[in-house]
């Protein structure tokens, strides 16, 4: 039996999660299991990778001196908790005081040039894979375990040089990855593997973007073709919606590759959509699993779907709706394809969008944060008379999440029947025709009561 199993958040927090996660992959090694470990960054190092690279470009060394020695003592610190073997701990040591000096150097050449470039900064952000997994390599040899430190480019991933969101070519990656891989797991050695960052065919470092580095484990779990991909979070799986607003909610025990995919795109922290492409075109499963109840079966996500109509109820909060309309769209069949690209230009991205049959208006949902610069960009492409352009800036999104609503009659009035005895009103609709989801835009105030009365009204609080 093989599996990836990827650590991040939660679980690489500190020290004392890094030794507890280190010895949830000893016991699945002790029950036979071959596994490859993924791990990401510690909690909240890369906004600071970020911020230092900022500040460097400014020219800000003070900042970047601060920032490093930070760096060093919360390594340091969780390196004291993770590992107890002295001479494993000075060997780690030696190996985060390289990564240090090396990363320091890098921000020192940006705070002279004062520029950076995205190639720098893909290298730049690819140090908080490193040193956290340097240390989980540790942990894991301290528990008893063989294990080989790689990097995501030694271990074999190959992207293009889309620096900040590069992408494998995955025909090479795996033929690497099996290469390189597969003998260590004969050995019974742990390759414990850094996510989200990889490297160009010239050995240029990239990253993998956002959800990276549960893009690593399953572009991995992919080419191994492995029996599970094992994700470890802080809660028990799949949520039928989010506990910290709706109490009530409980695991799902299993989805589809489709309905976790809608599920993360409305908002829903499970997995982002890119790192369930490698999964779901090998048929391999996915696994969302507690790290505080690794006993517990979790939530599977395969290919099979479960029963059950309605799955999940998710919201998107802070959003806001830019409307576009005129009689004079009617005759501009382009209109829409002009609205969208004016969002394109200013890196807006449209939670849904929703259009009349007749043609005359086009609604978008969008975050409410990129509401200005959306509405000028609007404003600067289409120019002239003959459009409106209306907006609201207290809006929500919310999301019903099911593939059993494909050919059942009667969810749409349900969901919206439910809503209306709360006396909400619905700004905006929109429903795809794979019937996976059915969204809507209310009033943010509105927001918690719709989502409270879905979960109540399909049943998804009952076990």
């Amino acid at each position: 039996m093989k599996a990836v199993m990827k650590f991040g958040g939660r679980c690489v927090e500190d020290g004392a999660m890094i030794r507890r996660s280190a010895k949830v992959v000893r016991d699945y090694v002790t029950k036979g299991w071959k596994i490859v470990a993924v791990v990401s960054a510690m909690a909240g190092v890369t906004d600071s990778l970020l911020e230092s690279l900022n500040r460097a470009e400014k020219g800000d060394m003070e900042h970047v001196f601060k920032f490093i020695e930070k760096l060093k003592v919360r390594h340091a610190d969780a390196l004291k908790e993770a590992v107890k073997d002295p001479s494993i701990k000075r060997e780690v040591e030696e190996e985060l005081e390289k990564e240090e000096k090396e990363l320091e150097r890098l921000l020192a050449v940006v705070a002279y040039l004062r520029e950076v470039t995205p190639r720098t900064r893909d290298y730049a952000l690819s140090f908080g894979e490193r040193l956290s997994t340097r240390i989980f390599w540790g942990s894991l040899r301290d528990q008893g375990l063989k294990s080989t430190y790689l990097t995501g480019w030694e271990a074999g991933i190959v992207t293009d040089d889309c620096f900040g969101s590069a992408r494998p070519i995955m025909a090479l990656t795996s033929r690497l990855l099996r290469e390189r891989l597969l003998p260590l797991l004969e050995e019974d050695i742990v390759p414990t593997v850094t996510g989200f960052i990889a490297a160009t065919s010239d050995g240029i470092v990239t990253t993998l973007g956002r959800g990276g580095s549960d893009y690593t484990a399953t572009i991995i779990g992919a080419a191994l073709k492995v029996d599970e991909v094992v994700v470890w979070k802080d809660v028990d799986g799949v949520m039928t919606a989010d506990p910290k607003l709706v109490p009530e909610a409980r695991t799902i025990p299993i989805m589809s590759y489709e309905e976790v995919t809608e599920l993360a795109y409305f908002g829903a922290k499970v997995m982002h959509p890119l790192a369930l492409d490698p999964a779901m075109k090998e048929g391999i499963p996915l696994r969302v699993k507690n790290i505080y109840k690794p006993s517990e079966k979790g939530t599977l996500i395969t290919k099979v779907e479960s029963e059950g109509v309605v799955k999940a109820v998710t919201m998107i909060k802070d959003a806001a709706i830019v409307t576009v309309s005129g009689a004079s769209m009617v005759e501009a069949p382009t209109i829409n394809v002009e609205v969208l690209r004016s969002l394109s230009e200013v890196g807006v991205q449209a939670i849904m969008v929703s259009q009349g049959s007749s043609q005359a208006s086009i609604s978008l949902a969008i975050p409410r944060a990129m509401l200005d610069k959306a509405v000028k960009s609007i404003k600067r492409r289409l120019g002239g008379e003959g459009y409106r352009i209306e907006y609201e800036d207290d809006a929500c999104v919310i999301a019903v999440i099911g593939a059993g609503m494909k050919g059942t009659p009667g969810v749409a009035a349900r969901v919206f029947g439910a809503v209306a005895e709360e006396n909400v009103n619905i700004r905006m609709i929109a429903q795809g025709s794979s019937e996976l989801n059915i969204s809507f835009v209310v009033k943010e105030s509105d927001g918690m009561k719709a989502l409270k009365a879905l979960h109540r009204e399909f049943g998804l609080s009952e076990s």
